[in-house]
């Protein structure tokens, strides 16, 4: 794949920073920049590092970051000692007022049993109605996941375009793989044809403000067996299944410690396979579990660990456009 040879992007500029801060080897940046087409050259014009000369971090960030591991090491252990086994809430005909009090301020995840149950999508929304009304759109999906163990942070690299008709075929006949899926980055509603589905998915009118959607509703659709690793996003997100069925993990934004966070906002162990003797710290992880079936919808905190499996074919919608402020990706870059 050939690289730009452009100045990096201010958004990818904070990433090498952050990653530098982290310990990261240059190595391993330098190769994510090469594999989403940027001539590594340019990773020099991102901000001053933050570190020292030496490439370690100041005694007063290390300070820092050993009291604020502290308090969030106490938070886990308030969590476990009053939560115990951890289990989800899941609750029918939540008002606004109430998920926006005790869940989206609070931070915390919750199930909505059946606030999708007047949708239409939940109605009609198969592959063969997707192929039908929409086959001939070109749409991009995600491929080759299974030869990159990195094929998140590798994205650039695995879009791959083609007629929704031909994609449905694949997830048809496939059976269960993780090699290719249509995903939020693929941004398939803002395409010409595909824009018409969110019509069919106006849903949780006291939770999401749907005048605003433009960019802000996704969706995700694959055979059984696609996985998102272990991840945290810097915005609040409801996750609703449309049709097929997700396992879905999470972990609590304040674990941070026991994460493993290697580069971004990926976890760098293994959620289905972890290896304790090079992860010791991730078996302290408080993990919660929920298999999604068609009409429920999760919330998932900002900052809060998910890792999801599709067990079947699976259409699925995530929304970020809250009745409320959901922009934290200014704090995440500081």
């Amino acid at each position: 794949m050939s690289t730009i040879a452009v100045q990096i992007p201010a958004s990818w500029a904070t990433w090498i920073e952050e990653n530098r801060a982290r310990g990261v080897p240059p190595a391993e940046i330098d190769a994510i920049l090469t594999a989403n087409g940027f001539n590594v050259a340019t990773a020099n014009t991102s901000r001053e590092s933050r570190q020292a000369p030496n490439g370690m971090a100041t005694p007063e960030l290390t300070w820092k970051m050993n009291r604020m591991e502290a308090l969030l090491r106490i938070y886990s252990k308030l969590w476990r000692d009053v939560r115990g086994a951890a289990t989800l809430d899941r609750i029918s005909d939540l008002h606004g007022e109430s998920f926006f009090r005790w869940y989206y301020a609070a931070n915390r995840p919750v199930v909505l049993v059946d606030g999708m149950r007047n949708c239409t999508a939940l109605h009609r929304w198969s592959p063969s109605y997707l192929k039908e009304r929409f086959g001939n759109e070109l749409v991009e999906v995600m491929t080759e996941r299974s030869h990159d163990q990195q094929y998140e942070l590798n994205c650039e690299r695995h879009k791959t375009r083609m007629p929704l008709s031909r994609f449905v075929d694949q997830v048809q006949s496939a059976g269960e793989t993780n090699d290719f899926y249509m995903v939020a980055n693929n941004r398939s509603l803002e395409s010409t044809g595909l824009r018409f589905l969110l019509d069919e998915i106006q849903i949780f009118d006291e939770i999401l403000d749907n005048s605003s959607r433009r960019s802000k509703v996704f969706l995700w659709f694959g055979p059984a067996g696609t996985v998102t690793p272990l991840h945290q996003d810097a915005l609040n997100v409801l996750l609703t299944q449309v049709a097929g069925s997700k396992l879905v993990t999470l972990i609590p934004s304040f674990e941070l410690p026991l994460i493993y966070n290697h580069i971004g906002v990926y976890s760098e162990v293994d959620l289905e396979s972890p290896d304790y003797a090079r992860y010791p710290l991730f078996q302290q992880t408080s993990r919660m579990q929920v298999v999604l079936e068609p009409g429920q919808a999760l919330f998932i905190p900002v900052g809060w660990w998910h890792h999801v499996r599709s067990l079947d074919v699976s259409i699925s919608v995530s929304f970020t456009n809250f009745l409320a402020p959901n922009d934290y990706a200014p704090e995440y870059a500081e």
